[in-house]
């Protein structure tokens, strides 16, 4: 599995990101909650020779950091997650807050990747990165 960082308005995001983001199955386990991006956006994405786009997790330019929001794991794949988070961290864990908005059901996995929770909603925790 390859990770790939691209600029939220780069073309081949678009062509990767394109069918997933709107289908309506993706888009119901996102709780209809539409992707979006920017030209100031960093997008991680994980692609498999066979199986094509795993996930991707997309970074959001906020405050003094960024914040890990509306993301997509196919199949829930705590690998594909614990990878494209692993990178994210790897860039930009060191002088910069790394925030997150995750599902309830990736909660744990995010934990073990060094984050806490900082504030419970109905259907996700928010998160910070906690440098180890």
């Amino acid at each position: 599995m390859e990770i790939t960082r691209l600029n939220g308005t780069d073309a081949r995001l678009y062509q990767l990101v394109a069918p997933i983001i709107m289908s309506p199955s993706v888009l119901r386990q996102n709780n209809n909650y539409p992707f979006k991006t920017t030209g100031h956006y960093l997008w991680y994405v994980a692609e498999s020779v066979v199986s094509g786009v795993e996930g991707f997790l997309p970074l959001k330019p906020v405050g003094k950091g960024y914040c890990i929001d509306n993301y997509y794991i196919k199949g829930d794949n705590p690998i594909v997650l614990e990878k494209l988070l692993g990178r994210a961290i790897e860039d930009y864990s060191c002088g910069t807050e790394l925030k997150a908005l995750v599902h309830k059901r990736h909660v744990e996995i995010f934990c073990r990747m060094g984050f806490f929770t900082t504030g419970e909603l109905r259907r996700y925790d928010k998160m910070e990165y906690r440098r180890g």
